[in-house]
């Protein structure tokens, strides 16, 4: 028996070394992967130390090799072809492993926060998704998604979906980054290159976190953040958050006024809501309460037929953002913490009575929009057989905390948003790998510190050039989409602010702006991603790939002033300037030396916009589109709209803001 035995631990001894000797290689290199056309684009891996490592395609005769170091690492540089294939890649350190199915075109690589992150389908559900989506079968177009994940030093691999790279299709591309689609899209249409879309993005989250160490650590504001992040204890710094985090719920509790001794006061049929204020809902709580975050306590009565009495029942609320606690008749009879998940709970029968009961909702909103955001009949309340009584309407409210009134609230270590934790994870790791370009989408999560934004986004930018070490490749991003409420007077604006900063950042060599501002509303989400992606392509296909197109809505150039009157010139008024149907122009503003503006009248003249106010007599300076949601309608020739901007450089309301 004692030979058997040995027989088969050397068999899995070999098996072993085997397995061991196989080259490994990152993330980013699979089948259906794209390799950048026209490069020495690097391929690299682990393997046994001082192993020879070999690469050979099928696109051409030519032999690789490289010998790995102490720690197993090898790199090696393959030329690549123009646009084709599909090809083989073979890699072998004695025993070969193949990448089928590569194509050699453009990588791009797809970055931002939540409007690029957003999905054709999920939760993002752009115009049109279901067709979209049909649609979407282009084996030419190739995706890689990826994980996300936060460090604190820098990975040399990340996390990706589906396996790695993918064919573009019906079932790969509902949860895919819409942008990045349409952009590669748009490109592949028109140039028939293979497109590779690389999607690394990250809802919610500020442009310091996708800036590496040594970038940051040139700027004062986040030089020291960046350094603590470097050497600290990751183990030690979740423990210490656990205990912060518990302190500032506690706090929350304490200091909402809806609650006494920890216990909810608010609810229940006994408690007088004549002094209170209503909102009609479903519907975001900022409609009602300009840039509120806090405790929302909301009460209402509905009247139960006899028959319903004394029998289960189900509230339906929608979905509420953040989270809530939901009462009936003073008892609890739900929370939810995601603000994703619809509310749907059970109403046990010894609850419900006949004639009137009452529907307590306690809702936390921590950031950006809050309330309740579905459509009006998601609001019910239902018996078994399916009868319902709508909730939508007035609701009286109470505001319990507002949350200006907190100390801020403790930050994750793993949070992604600390400076360097997305770079370290969800960028360095491709570093290496050759690519064509970048497309960005993000801005919003600094929109509180637009000034700083003004160094900020210029000095990512270059922070990426530098660690690709590919020159100024081109960097291609998206200003932020109109959004919110409209103001009815001119007045300071912080996403005005930060758009500003944007098109500020295009005096960076190779950069380019698609110009949004006509494709929000409300929703912080704007639904029209194919325009945004189209857009986005029209500056590639220009820029990039040489079309004669137009490329860009107009830009402000300079302006003159004659006695009440300013003109004003622009870059890119290609065919002249207009407004769609020829309406009135909108948007401009105008103020003398007292720095109040005034809405303008303004005329289109050519190429040129004539602006002048019978309330500004001496005029200095003109605003456009100045505004967190601004109603403006100036358009050139190409049907691009033109940039929000503004004449002067007053100091704005973000001038000191860390």
């Amino acid at each position: 028996m004692i030979k058997p035995i040995l027989n088969t631990a050397l068999a899995l001894l070999c098996t072993l070394q085997l397995a061991q000797a196989k080259v490994t290689l990152p993330s980013v290199f699979s089948d259906n992967m794209v390799l950048q056309q026209k490069t020495k684009a690097a391929i690299w891996g682990k393997a046994d130390a001082g192993k020879t490592v070999t690469i050979t395609t099928t696109w051409s005769g030519k032999k690789y090799t490289a010998i790995t170091g102490a720690d197993g690492s090898w790199k090696i540089k393959v030329a690549t072809p123009s646009y084709g294939g599909p090809y083989t890649i073979t890699i072998s350190d004695g025993e070969a492993i193949e990448l089928k199915n590569v194509l050699i075109g453009e990588v791009w690589v797809c970055s931002g926060q939540s409007n690029m992150e957003m999905p054709l389908a999920g939760w993002g559900k752009i115009n049109n998704y279901e067709k979209e989506i049909a649609d979407a079968n282009y084996p030419n177009i190739r995706l890689l998604r990826l994980v996300q994940v936060t460090s604190n030093v820098p990975l040399a691999d990340a996390k990706v979906a589906n396996g790695g790279w993918t064919e573009c299709s019906p079932t790969y591309v509902a949860d895919f980054s819409s942008v990045a689609y349409f952009f590669a899209r748009e490109v592949y249409k028109k140039t028939n290159i293979p497109v590779g879309v690389i999607n690394t993005s990250w809802g919610g989250t500020i442009a310091e976190a996708w800036t590496s160490g040594p970038a940051l650590k040139t700027m004062p504001d986040f030089a020291d953040a960046a350094a603590k992040i470097e050497t600290e204890n990751l183990a030690d710094a979740q423990k210490e958050y656990q205990v912060k985090i518990q302190e500032w719920q506690s706090l929350i509790t304490q200091k909402d006024s809806g609650y006494s001794e920890g216990k909810a006061k608010w609810i229940g049929q006994d408690q007088d809501v004549s002094k209170w204020r209503e909102m009609v809902l479903p519907g975001f709580l900022e409609k009602t309460l300009s840039n509120f975050d806090g405790v929302l306590w909301f009460h209402k009565k509905v009247v139960v037929p006899d028959s319903w009495a004394g029998k289960p029942l189900k509230l339906s609320l929608g979905s509420i953002d953040d989270a809530d606690i939901t009462w009936f008749n003073g008892e609890k009879v739900g929370e939810t913490n995601n603000y994703l998940a619809p509310r749907v709970y059970t109403i046990p029968g010894n609850l419900v009575k006949a004639g009137e009961n009452i529907i307590n909702v306690r809702v936390y909103d921590g950031a950006g929009n809050g309330g309740f955001y579905s459509d009006a009949k998601q609001l019910f309340l239902a018996n078994d057989a399916g009868e319902q009584i709508p909730l939508s309407g007035a609701w009286p409210y109470r505001i319990g905390l507002n949350l200006r009134d907190m100390p801020s609230f403790p930050t994750d270590p793993k949070s992604p948003n600390r400076p360097t934790m997305i770079f370290n994870a969800m960028i360095n790791p491709f570093t290496q790998f050759a690519i064509k370009g970048a497309i960005w989408y993000q801005g919003e999560s600094n929109t509180g510190r637009a000034y700083q934004y003004r160094d900020l986004f210029p000095t990512m930018i270059k922070d990426w050039r530098k660690q690709w070490d590919r020159g100024d490749f081109p960097f291609y991003f998206v200003q932020l989409a109109n959004y919110y409420y409209t103001q009815t007077q001119p007045g300071a604006s912080d996403w005005a602010e930060l758009r500003e900063a944007q098109l500020r950042t295009l005096s960076l060599p190779n950069t380019g702006m698609a110009v949004a501002i006509d494709l929000g509303g409300f929703d912080i989400h704007p639904k029209n991603k194919q325009e945004v992606g189209r857009r986005l392509g029209l500056v590639a296909l220009a820029k990039t790939y040489g079309e004669n197109i137009d490329y860009s809505g107009p830009i402000f150039k300079k302006f003159s002033v004659d006695k009440d009157k300013v003109t004003l010139s622009f870059q890119f008024a290609t065919g002249g300037l207009k407004t769609p149907d020829g309406q009135p122009i909108k948007g401009f503003a105008i103020a003398g030396a007292d720095q109040k503006f005034y809405w303008a009248d303004a005329t289109i003249v050519g190429d040129k916009v004539v602006v002048s106010s019978p309330q500004v007599t001496e005029p200095v300076a003109v605003r456009y589109a100045w505004g967190i949601n601004p109603v403006c309608n100036l358009y050139n020739g190409a049907n691009l709209p033109a940039s929000p901007f503004r004449t002067d450089d007053w100091p704005g309301i973000t001038f000191n803001k860390k």
